[in-house]
């Protein structure tokens, strides 16, 4: 238990040429919690410190034989640089104790004869200042070695975010090719949906498409959000899904030459266009669209007498769109695009919104002059393999069981010739395919 607590306790050395002045200051500090030891040479304490640093005080005699004590503290500044260091020296040595302070880092002098309570407050304080600087020392160490661990830890933390963000990275993009794709066959099912309507009104054959292009333009052009722009686009593709469940004699009649029932049923078809795919949610917006396309701006259409604003945007932009197509596909003259936006402009105001007839006029125009012939241009049959983009097609082209592949105007790309290459292999055809050429 001694020994526990010897080690404890701060350790003290005291160096004096004197034996009597040892003893004394040893009974001074007997009931001080201090453990003592004492030297009577400057090499006799060098000796000691060499086998023991863990002094907290040295206080050493300035005048000793051999070795001052100037001259010891700072030989023994090098062996225990934390050790608080004090000089004893008689009023006649102060220079002596200056020289101490400076060259061995003396914490203070003490002069003799000593006053015993100083001194004892002396020594007091100066084990005090020892143990806090070891105190800061170990906390620093610690605090080092925290720093080092948390630098460790936030090199390791940094290299397991990179790797996991690189992996989060790989799964958006798996996640956003397959949402692409996922989109893509939506699309894809949508279109494929269309051409099997337009199947079935071989008339009306490639009018969902150029309806849906032309709408999906102008939503574009008056910057409407791109969630209205994709419901406008698959309402106009699907505007005329109701017709299914019409009798197919009304499909070859103009509404102006149907009986009254006939005309009540075809009345019908753009409820039953919205009923058709209501059930499907993503697609209850472009419902709505479809149900309200035939509603006339003057309140004089159809199902539920809709007029001016109250008809829905999506709804006023398909039905100039499709006033437009069917009174063109009925017409084969150079002028056609004119005599077709004729019949637009007659309407504006009455069936048609006369401000969206304005905004739809540019891309009519654009849209429709591809397909009408023009002077210096002929028709020419091509054979798949003599494709190339940039070709315009002049005809519709079906597939040999008659589904719309390609509308008539539509710009030839490397994607869309490499898409008639592959219904060829599965449903082909015995006729080519007719494009615009020069003469």
């Amino acid at each position: 238990m001694n020994d526990v607590k010897s080690a404890q306790q701060p350790q003290l050395l005291f160096v004096d040429d004197e034996e009597n002045i040892l003893k004394s200051i040893t009974r001074l500090l007997i009931d001080e919690p201090f453990d003592v030891h004492t030297a009577t040479s400057g090499q006799e304490a060098l000796n000691l410190l060499d086998r023991n640093r863990s002094f907290a005080v040295i206080v050493s005699d300035q005048r000793m034989p051999g070795m001052s004590g100037a001259e010891f503290l700072e030989k023994a500044k090098k062996l225990v640089p934390d050790a608080v260091r004090i000089v004893l020296t008689g009023y006649a040595d102060v220079t002596a104790a200056v020289d101490a302070i400076n060259k061995g880092g003396a914490f203070r002098y003490i002069a003799k004869p000593w006053n015993d309570e100083e001194l004892v407050n002396v020594l007091r304080e100066a084990a005090s200042r020892y143990t806090l600087l070891q105190e800061n020392k170990r906390l620093t160490e610690i605090v080092h070695r925290q720093n080092a661990e948390l630098q460790q830890w936030n090199t390791q933390l940094q290299y397991f975010v990179q790797q996991q963000t690189v992996e989060i990275s790989k799964k958006n993009d798996e996640l956003n090719r397959f949402n692409d794709r996922l989109r893509k066959n939506f699309s894809d099912v949508i279109q494929s949906f269309a051409g099997l309507l337009e199947l079935r009104d071989k008339l009306s054959m490639s009018h969902s498409r150029n309806v849906s292009e032309v709408s999906a333009r102008a939503a574009q052009d008056m910057r409407l959000p791109s969630e209205d722009i994709e419901n406008i686009t698959i309402a106009s593709l699907l505007h005329d899904i109701g017709e299914i469940g019409i009798a197919d004699v009304l499909l070859v009649k103009r509404p102006e030459t149907m009986s009254t029932e006939e005309l009540k049923d075809y009345m019908l078809h753009p409820v039953r266009g919205q009923a058709a795919i209501d059930g499907i949610e993503d697609l209850r917006k472009a419902g709505v669209l479809i149900r309200y396309h035939h509603e006339a701006y003057d309140g004089t259409g159809f199902p539920d007498k809709l007029k001016g604003d109250q008809i829905p945007l999506g709804s006023r932009i398909i039905a100039v769109a499709d006033l437009f197509d069917r009174t063109f596909a009925q017409l084969h003259d150079k002028k056609a695009v004119e005599l077709a936006w004729n019949s637009v402009k007659q309407e504006a105001g009455k069936k048609l919104d006369p401000a969206i007839c304005g905004l739809l006029e540019k891309p009519l125009r654009e849209k429709y002059a591809t397909v009408a012939p023009k002077a210096g241009i002929r028709e020419v049959e091509l054979l798949l393999k003599d494709l190339a983009a940039g070709m315009v097609v002049s005809r519709d082209v079906l597939s040999g069981t008659g589904i719309l592949l390609l509308s008539k105007g539509t710009l030839l790309d490397q994607k869309n010739i490499q898409a008639l290459r592959r219904y060829e292999q599965v449903d082909p055809t015995q006729r080519g395919v007719f494009i615009w050429a020069m003469r």
